[in-house]
């Protein structure tokens, strides 16, 4: 057990023929008992300075856990958020494809049916053209046609036709 200032304070020592000088003896003791409690003071001031650090360094320690913690959820978090968002980039780019994909199938079944409805298109105008050069001919025939200058030839006066006239109304 280690001594204390009242332990050096109580020593007594046995007079001895000769021995020391007891005032300079007692001197002595009492310069080291102040000595002593002051290195007493001072260790427990370190003492408490020591619990006061290791007390902030396992707050500190306990912070430095808990922000690794945090550190290592917020990158799973972001790891996470990263790979759902490639999963619905991917997703994006599928639906993407497939709505082209869908957009260049009818676009090509449009223009199929368009190219089908020209050439029809194509083959009726020829009809037409066909049975309008045959209907025009045929006309032209019917002006050529000796019929029409026997027409012209035909004389009829005014009075022959009022007496036919009355007959109709007769009868």
């Amino acid at each position: 057990m280690p001594l204390t200032p009242l332990d050096i304070h109580n020593k007594e020592f046995s007079r001895g023929f000769r021995g020391y000088d007891e005032d300079e003896v007692n001197e002595f003791l009492d310069q080291i008992i102040k000595d002593y409690e002051l290195l007493i003071r001072e260790k427990k001031e370190l003492e408490e300075r020591l619990l006061s650090t290791d007390e902030k360094l396992s707050h500190f320690s306990n912070i430095e856990q808990t922000l690794n913690k945090s550190i290592i959820i917020a990158q799973e978090a972001a790891e996470e958020v990263k790979s759902n968002a490639q999963k619905e980039a991917k997703l994006i780019v599928r639906e993407a494809e497939k709505n082209a994909d869908r957009i260049v199938n009818e676009s090509l079944a449009k223009a199929r049916k368009i190219a089908l409805e020209v050439e029809e298109l194509k083959k009726q105008a020829k009809v037409f053209r066909t049975r309008f050069k045959m209907l025009i001919e045929a006309q032209l025939d019917m002006l050529k046609n000796d019929d029409w200058d026997t027409l012209l030839e035909f004389k009829m006066d005014a009075s022959e036709l009022k007496s036919l006239e009355e007959e109709d109304t007769l009868s």
